[in-house]
């Protein structure tokens, strides 16, 4: 096995180096402490590795995202998120009949407790949806018994991707002071959301089969990424062996971050900045270039993607699709496309390789189905939902979880002793 050498104060310290299935090398840390008494400084972890993880595979130089060894690529053009969710939390792709049984298991744990309505009817009016998702998500731990008999640990799972998108729609209706619509059985679990986000009572709601792919397909593209923000806050989170519905009620927390999450909200809050100065597309972009300028480009460019990001190649398609299908004329999505034209032609974008992401693409086709943009987070916890019970069901079940217990550098006073406050 090979190894790496680390010299601190002319003493030599050997420490074993692991090797992932896609050949990445870590050097294994885990008794640095112990033989140097020194740690690692590493803000927001991004050279720590945290776990060992079978999920999801990404490599940001070459544009490259697989869930469970599968391209995003294949996944978002042939499967439905049903059959994704099955994969991400299972490991494997399901037969006819695994398929069969887990959408119908999705299917009849759509109802939440009728008691719930009333935590609904206990929020502000104007009470942000993904406040009230976090919560409503966290109280089904009342509800639910947790235990560690791999049975009722299915079954609470299953109830929570079920009801998820209840509680997701719940939270919408509750924001805009419409009354609760309830999950139908005969629905796909997209169409099914749909249904109860956009109906009302005693009007026919048509279910459009353009925005029923699209958000198939935007759930599929959030699934999961591996240890970002959230997934790493669920894995944090459940290590002090918390239950499932607390866990994933902190990563919807961690989600609502506008640096997370709300990256998608704050690109049409942008595109609406722009078309309240004039619709100056240019200035902005000019901005962006403008190293002075305060102005940032919303959108473009992905932390972890090197490259172009894989999921924006397969949201743009869809979403010229639905815009085309829709015909919809929307001040803030001209802007949007002009923004993108010259980010894919203009060359101080391509070098920098500031390319629109997934973040750019969903908020603009959100916005043309007429999801408002404090729910387009919510969207993404729906989306992100397998990926999360899959970490944290993986966690759980690796023997060398411990606690999370990050280490500090302190650089407060030194020792010093009390004063009377006579003598200060």
């Amino acid at each position: 096995m090979s190894s790496a050498k680390l010299i601190l104060n002319d003493k030599e310290f050997e420490f074993p180096v692991i090797v992932g299935s896609e050949q990445e090398v870590g050097i294994d840390l885990t008794s640095l402490r112990a033989k140097t008494g020194a740690i690692t400084y590493d803000p927001g972890y991004g050279n720590t590795g945290a776990c060992q993880s079978a999920i999801t595979y990404i490599d940001g130089d070459q544009g490259i995202l697989r869930y469970r060894g599968y391209p995003i690529e294949e996944i978002a053009n042939n499967a439905s998120f049903v059959e994704t969710c099955y994969l991400l939390i299972y490991g494997e792709l399901p037969n006819a009949q695994q398929l069969a049984d887990f959408q119908h298991q999705l299917t009849y744990h759509t109802l939440i407790h009728e008691d719930m309505k009333k935590f609904f009817e206990g929020y502000p009016a104007k009470a942000h949806p993904m406040a009230i998702m976090a919560s409503m998500v966290t109280s089904l731990s009342t509800y639910y018994e947790e235990s560690d008999d791999p049975a009722v640990t299915k079954l609470n799972m299953i109830r929570l991707l079920a009801k998820a998108k209840t509680i997701a729609a719940f939270s919408y209706k509750k924001s805009i002071g419409q009354p609760y619509i309830y999950p139908r059985n005969d629905l796909s679990y997209t169409g099914d959301f749909l249904h109860m986000l956009f109906a009302v009572p005693a009007e026919p709601y048509q279910i459009s089969p353009v925005l029923e792919r699209a958000l198939n397909l935007l759930l599929i593209l959030h699934a999961d990424h591996e240890q970002n923000c959230s997934t790493s806050t669920v894995r944090m989170v459940g290590s002090s062996r918390a239950s499932l519905f607390a866990s994933i009620g902190a990563g919807i927390c961690a989600l609502w971050g506008p640096l997370h999450g709300g990256a998608n909200q704050e690109v049409i809050e942008m595109l609406e900045m722009i078309r309240a100065d004039g619709g100056d597309y240019h200035k902005y972009m000019n901005l962006a270039k403008d190293k002075t300028s305060s102005f940032k480009l919303m959108g473009f460019g992905h932390r972890v993607y090197k490259n172009f990001d894989p999921r924006a190649k397969i949201c743009k398609a869809i979403t010229d699709e639905v815009l085309g299908a829709l015909g919809i004329h929307d001040p803030l999505l001209e802007i949007a496309k002009n923004l993108e034209e010259i980010a894919l032609s203009d060359s101080y974008f391509v070098e920098r390789k500031l390319y629109p992401n997934v973040d750019f693409y969903s908020g603009i086709i959100y916005r043309a189905m007429g999801i408002p943009t404090n729910m387009f987070t919510v969207l993404f916890a729906l989306g992100r939902m397998p990926g999360w019970i899959a970490h944290w069901q993986e966690m759980r079940g690796d023997s060398a979880t411990k606690i999370n217990r990050p280490r500090q550098v302190y650089t407060g006073a030194p020792e010093r002793h009390y004063v009377p406050v006579a003598q200060r």
